[in-house]
């Protein structure tokens, strides 16, 4: 039999990372669009909520700011560390909309956006060939004062990051959190449960269907958080938590009667609510 576990779901990080996203596939004419926010737990993307949109493309900034306020009926703005976003979450608005809030910022902004009055294009013109990048530390970005960091890609593509939650050095290193959300989408969709293969467009399947996903989706990670994997030579995982943990609930689901009621029910009451705060942080 499974051991009751410590870690918890319903564990309170001392601060939550949070990031909004969209994500949208066509079926036939139709267009499914879909804003999403998430909490980083753990180092893996938890879906918090998701508001679906009546048009294709980019969400607007009102549109984001109502699903925020959604998210601090169940949040307090002193749990979130800071708010990710790329380059579709940014403006005036937006970013005016979060400061009154009290929530820190951590953007991608356009090169084109302007930081002390200078396009961001400007401040990279006379980086030299293998500088890591600049760094710019109380300048205002959208009217307010923020830091921002400054460099190219491997690509060649400008890379210019803001934020009011940390100091300049530190700002690189904690966007990539950001692409936590990628690999959530990845798990719902292409790499696990195959959301786009649905033959739904009406929205309110459709929300029945994600809320069912993100149970699941969730239940994956709890599972696989308790298996153990060999690290390979970079130091990530063999295999990701949610791989692990879907194989695991595939196993025990496949156990005769009595082994899988045993099993199943252990993995069950990983959604317990636990007191310990066991935070180790292990990513996908």
């Amino acid at each position: 039999m499974y051991p009751r576990p410590e870690p918890s779901l319903y564990s309170k990080p001392s601060n939550f990372w949070g990031q909004p996203n969209r994500t949208n596939w066509k079926l036939g004419g139709q267009d499914v669009n879909i804003l999403v926010l998430a909490v980083i737990w753990r180092g893996v993307a938890i879906p918090l909520l998701f508001e679906f949109l009546d048009h294709s493309g980019n969400s607007n900034a009102a549109t984001r700011l109502l699903i925020l306020e959604d998210a601090l009926e169940i949040l307090h703005c002193q749990d979130i560390f800071t708010l990710y976003g790329d380059r579709e979450f940014i403006g005036q608005d937006w970013v005016d909309g979060l400061i009154d809030q009290g929530i820190p910022v951590t953007i991608r902004i356009r090169y084109t956006t302007s930081i002390d009055g200078l396009p961001g294009s400007e401040w990279l013109s006379d980086l030299q060939p293998g500088a890591v990048g600049v760094l710019l530390d109380d300048v205002e970005v959208f009217g307010s004062p923020m830091n921002v960091v400054g460099t190219f890609t491997t690509d060649g593509e400008t890379l210019l990051v803001a934020s009011n939650a940390m100091k300049s050095h530190k700002i690189l290193k904690a966007y990539r959190k950001r692409w936590k959300i990628e690999c959530l989408f990845r798990a719902l969709k292409s790499k696990g449960f195959q959301l786009e293969n649905t033959h739904m467009t009406l929205h309110d399947h459709l929300e029945r269907l994600l809320c069912v996903l993100t149970l699941a989706y969730v239940w994956c990670i709890l599972v696989g958080l308790q298996q153990s994997v060999r690290l390979k030579t970079h130091g990530r995982r063999a295999w990701s938590v949610i791989t692990l943990g879907l194989r695991e609930l595939v196993r025990a689901w496949s156990q005769p009667e009595k082994q899988r009621e045993v099993q199943i029910l252990a993995f069950i009451d990983l959604f317990s609510p636990s007191q310990t705060g066991f935070l180790e942080t292990v990513g996908y």
